[in-house]
Formats: C-alpha cells, structure tokens, sequence
C-alpha cells in the first residue's frame, strides 16, 4: 500500500517574530523600533500576512494527504520523502533555499505578500493553493511537466569534490574565501584545449538561468559582459571570476564563460581554506582545503516548479 502524499509547507521565520524572540513583548519591540526612527505596524502586518497565508495553505490541504511543516533554518535537518508535495509560502529566494534538499518533488510557491516579491518562484497566490495541489494529485506527484500541473523544469548547478561531497543550488554556487581573504585555485574548462589557468581572486561564482536575474546579472552587468545568459530552462550556466588579480605566477585570462551540459569547471584549491556554498546558505558549506578539487557543472536534477 502507498503512502499518501505529503504536503510539506516551508515557510521562514518573519521580521515581527525575530524581534518578539529578541525583545519579549510587543510592547519592548515597538519601543526598540520607535528609538530608531522605525514604526512596528508594517513589520507586524507582514506577519499577519505571512500567517493568514499559512493557514489558507494548510486548510486547502486534502483531508486524506499527511502534512508537516518546516522552517528555512531547519531544512538542512528535514527528511524530504518522494511522495513529498513541497509548498513555499513566502518570497522567492525561500523556493531557491529549498531547491537544493529536493530530488524531483513538486514545488508549488505561494506568495505570501504580494507587491513586495517579484514573484519569478512564488507564482501563485494562497487562494490558488486548493486547485494546484488538487492538480498534482491527479497527475501524480512522481510526473513531470505534465499538463495538469504546468511544471517548468528549472535547471541547476552542482558542485562535486574529489571526495565525493555533493552541493545543489538552484541560483548559484559561489567558490571563494569564507572571509576577505584572497582565494587561489587553478582553473580550467574542462573539454576545452585551454590549459589550466592559476589564478587569485575574490572568487568564482557559477549560475543559471534562474540565478541570471540576481548576484549573476550583477556581474554580468558590471562588466558589460558579450555572454548571453541562460534561461531558467536552459541546461546551460554562466560563470564569473570575481576581480581576479594578475601577477607573474596567476592570470586573469579566463574570467567569465559559459557552460553546457556535459560540461565542467575544475577549480584545484591553492589556500589553506576555501568555501563552496550554494544560494546564500553559507550555513550549509562544503569546506575545502588545499590540494582538493572541485568541478561545477549542470546538476542531473532539476527543480519541477509548478507553474
């Protein structure tokens, strides 16, 4: 006998609920903030907001499917199964933090404040939250793209090291010092004629077709880059050396590119120690130490966000 399907509502920790952890009462927050020029009713009324949208989520929820709950900073912690429904209920860059513990799992996002988000993942409002889980009962969670639920597959990058530790991001994977050191690696493309480059920078940073409308395009601007970025389909990733520094023993030759399917970036670490940390997680790092290598490249999963 199967299991029923899970609803697994993810959801952050608000503004509002860190500063009652932190000042006890109503009262002492409002009182903190007003000492700084701040009032507490619009940090307030976006916990209404993100509350009232849980609690639609939740009631929409079939009677017969199982449900559990789980906050950002426990995710690293959370067991997601295959039978798993996931439901985003906030901003954006929730469904990119949750991407990455996924292995194929629906992903539906639900704005929790409309106006403040750009709505790129959280597609879809709590009202909507009934029809769409409605939608991939009848297609089965394991489907993809199916018509019934309209699911993109969105792209990913990985990261694997020579001992065989694994890192998935659904915006970008960032390679470089834990602090504001200077990073140095040897990097090369591999199935390129190129040879391995030294070099010392601030870091490398490799991204999709999701991650093009952020810290990618940031770069990418910034140094009024000729690449054409991926969309969030494409099984394609961009990548950028950040302010790489030539000196007689590393170059600044090979500082941004792009990478197809099939394809990796091989970085050998030269410092004592570098990070690689995916979508602003920095809690949930690989640690890489001198010696190691590290290849980037198109991730084997994607990310079935329901449209």
């Amino acid at each position: 006998m199967s299991l029923a399907p899970r609803a697994v509502l993810v959801h952050r920790t608000t503004e509002y609920e860190e500063l009652l952890a932190r000042h006890g009462t109503h009262g002492q927050a409002a009182f903190f903030l007003s000492s700084r020029d701040r009032g507490i009713e619009d940090v307030r009324e976006r916990y209404e907001r993100n509350r009232r949208a849980l609690a639609e989520v939740a009631a929409a929820v079939p009677l017969a499917w199982r449900q559990a709950r789980v906050e950002r900073a426990d995710l690293d912690r959370f067991l997601f199964g295959p039978e798993d429904v996931v439901v985003v209920v906030g901003q954006d860059g929730l469904v990119a933090n949750v991407a990455k513990y996924l292995a194929g799992q629906p992903v539906i996002g639900i704005d929790a404040d409309p106006g403040r988000n750009a709505g790129v993942l959280v597609r879809h409002r709590a009202k909507d939250a009934r029809a769409l889980l409605a939608a991939v009962e009848r297609t089965g969670s394991s489907g993809t793209g199916a018509p019934g639920t309209g699911a993109d597959e969105l792209t990913m990058v990985e990261a694997v090291t020579d001992d065989a530790q694994r890192l998935l991001a659904l915006n970008e994977i960032y390679l470089g010092p834990p602090g504001h050191q200077t990073a140095r690696y040897t990097l090369a493309v591999e199935d390129r004629e190129a040879a391995p480059e030294p070099q010392a920078s601030s870091g490398v940073l490799i991204g999709t077709g999701t991650g093009a409308t952020g810290w990618l395009r940031s770069l990418w601007q910034q140094r009024s880059s000729p690449l054409r970025l991926p969309a969030p389909t494409d099984p394609r990733l961009a990548w950028f050396v950040r302010e790489a520094w030539p000196s007689p023993t590393t170059g600044t030759t090979r500082v941004e590119g792009v990478l197809s399917s099939g394809q990796s970036l091989r970085l050998t670490v030269e410092s004592d120690r570098l990070v690689a940390f995916g979508d602003g997680m920095e809690a949930d790092a690989l640690h890489l130490t001198w010696g190691q290598t590290v290849r980037v490249g198109v991730a084997s999963t994607a990310l079935r966000l329901v449209g």
